[in-house]
C-alpha cells in the first residue's frame, strides 16, 4: 500500500513494486474516477482505496481493508513555505497520519512492514554537514517540526510495539515528474521553453544555494531495500554531494545549446534567508548496509529532465 501514489515518489515506488511482481495499491482521495496524477500511466494495474491525510478513520479503514505486506507512506504536503501559512494543517497532515497508520498496524495489521517518509530538513540549522542518522535535529519550520515528529513516532512504535517500521530521511530528489513550482524543474521547464522559443528568460532567487539531489525512482529504490531488511533500522538516503542552483541552470541549459548567464534574471524577492548549514545527507549507512547507492549522477538527472520537458513542449505544440 503506498500513500502518495499519485505524486512523483509514489509512481516511481509503484512502478518499481509492479515489477517486483507486487499487489499494488494506493491511497487516493476521492475515487478511481479522478486523476492519478504521475501514476496515470499505471491506472488499471493498481488497486485504489480511498483516503485522506486528515481523516483517521478513511486511514484506518484502509488498513484494515487491505493488511499489506508492506505500507510506504509518503503522502505530505512538500512544498515547505506553504508549512507557515498552515502550520496546524501541517502537522496534522504529517505526524498526525504517521501516528494513525502506525496505530493501524499495530492494532489491524502488525505484519505489515511500514516505511515513513522522512526529510533531511528535520536537522535544521547550526549542527554537522553533512548529516547522519544520529545527528542533532533543529527543525527551522513548520513543515521540518512536523517531520520530526513523524520521524521520531517511527522509531516509538517500533520500540514500544514491535513494528517493523523505518524513517527514510530523504534529501532533494528530483525527476521529470516533479511539479513545476520547485526549483529544479522550473529551471528545466524553463530551458526548454526558451529552446523552443515560448519563454524568453527565467527569474531565480539565490543562485548560491546549494542543495543535495538525487535522482526520485534512485531514492525509493532504497525505502524498498529499507523494508527487505531482517531488522527495521532508519536511514539517510541522499547522494552525499552537494550542488548549486547555479550548476543545475548551467547543466539545464547547457542540454539545449543555450548559456544560462543570457537568459536568468535574479529577483532579489525570491531569495529565501540563508542557511547557515547546507542541508547534505551522508549515506553511508545504506551503502554499507543495504547496498543502495544513487544510480543516476546529478548531470544525468538534470539531462534527462531537460529532454523529458523537451518532448513535452514539442507534444504540446503538434496538438
Amino acid at each position: 500500500m503506498i500513500t502518495g501514489i499519485t505524486g512523483q515518489d509514489g509512481s516511481f515506488l509503484a512502478e518499481l513494486l509492479l515489477e517486483q511482481g507486487y499487489r499494488v495499491a494506493g491511497l487516493v482521495r476521492r475515487s478511481s474516477a479522478e486523476t492519478l496524477g504521475a501514476a496515470e500511466h499505471l491506472r488499471g494495474q493498481l488497486e485504489l482505496v480511498r483516503g485522506e491525510l486528515l481523516d483517521g478513520d478513511s486511514l484506518r479503514r484502509a488498513v484494515e481493508r487491505l493488511r499489506p505486506d508492506e505500507l510506504y507512506h509518503l503522502a505530505s504536503p512538500s512544498f515547505v513555505p506553504e508549512s507557515w501559512q498552515r502550520p496546524a494543517q501541517t502537522l496534522a497532515a504529517i505526524a498526525g497520519s504517521t501516528a494513525t497508520l502506525l496505530e493501524a498496524v499495530r492494532d489491524r495489521s502488525d505484519h505489515t512492514r511500514v516505511f515513513v517518509a522522512s526529510s533531511g530538513a528535520i536537522f535544521g540549522a547550526g549542527g554537522e554537514s553533512p548529516q547522519r542518522e544520529d545527528s542533532r535535529c533543529r527543525p527551522q519550520t513548520p513543515y521540518a517540526t512536523a517531520k520530526l515528529a513523524a520521524h521520531q513516532l517511527v522509531g516509538q512504535f517500533r520500540t514500544r510495539h514491535g513494528l517493523f517500521a523505518a524513517a527514510g530521511i530523504l534529501y532533494n530528489h528530483e525527476s521529470e515528474r516533479r511539479p513545476e513550482w520547485f526549483v529544479s524543474r522550473k529551471i528545466t521547464r524553463a530551458a526548454a521553453a526558451i529552446k523552443a522559443g515560448v519563454a524568453d528568460e527565467l527569474a531565480l532567487g539565490d543562485l548560491e544555494a546549494v542543495r543535495d539531489w538525487s535522482f526520485a525512482g534512485d531514492i525509493v529504490h532504497g525505502a524498498w531495500l529499507m523494508l527487505q531488511q531482517p531488522r527495521a533500522e532508519d536511514f539517510v538516503l541522499a547522494s552525499g554531494t552537494s550542488h548549486k542552483v547555479a550548476e543545475l541552470a548551467e547543466i539545464a541549459f547547457e542540454r539545449v545549446g543555450l548559456d544560462a548567464r543570457d537568459h536568468i534574471r535574479v529577483d532579489p524577492s525570491l531569495v529565501r534567508s540563508a542557511e547557515p548549514t547546507p542541508l547534505i545527507g551522508d549515506p553511508s549507512r545504506a551503502r554499507e548496509r543495504l547496498g543502495w547507492s544513487p544510480a543516476l549522477s546529478f548531470e544525468q538527472l538534470i539531462r534527462r529532465m531537460v529532454d523529458a520537458d523537451l518532448r513535452s513542449l514539442a507534444g504540446r505544440q503538434l496538438a
